[in-house]
């Protein structure tokens, strides 16, 4: 099993949690996150035509899966293809971390693995 966190436009969450589900993701959990990588903060213009830069956090979403390694290529693909603004994609588009479980435990039932999920 992998564990996939990815950080993405908080626009395109909606566009992104469908591809998932497409690709054979059937359980997910997301959260307004606020952080900053590439993008460095925004470009604010405060009227006439001066502008300043604004290098504190962003806001995103972080949406974390665990899956089957069968699935991850697919759902990684799928996520990546949503995240994108445009054809090539865009600075602050996100990024994807990919980590693996050892395990997974359910708490109703106590059943574990792939089984919990």
């Amino acid at each position: 099993m992998i564990r996939i966190d990815a950080v993405v436009r908080p626009e395109r969450v909606n566009i992104v949690l469908e591809a998932m589900a497409a690709a054979g993701c059937t359980g997910f959990t997301y959260g307004n996150v606020t952080g900053r990588g590439t993008q460095q903060g925004v470009e604010v213009f405060t009227g006439r035509g001066s502008s300043t830069a604004n290098r504190v956090s962003l806001p995103k979403v972080m949406i974390t899966a665990v899956v089957e390694t069968s699935i991850k290529k697919k759902v990684i693909d799928a996520i990546v293809s949503a995240a994108k603004t445009s054809k090539n994609g865009e600075i602050g588009d996100g990024k994807i971390f990919v980590s693996e479980v050892s395990d997974v435990i359910r708490v109703r039932t106590g059943d574990t693995g792939s089984k919990a999920l």
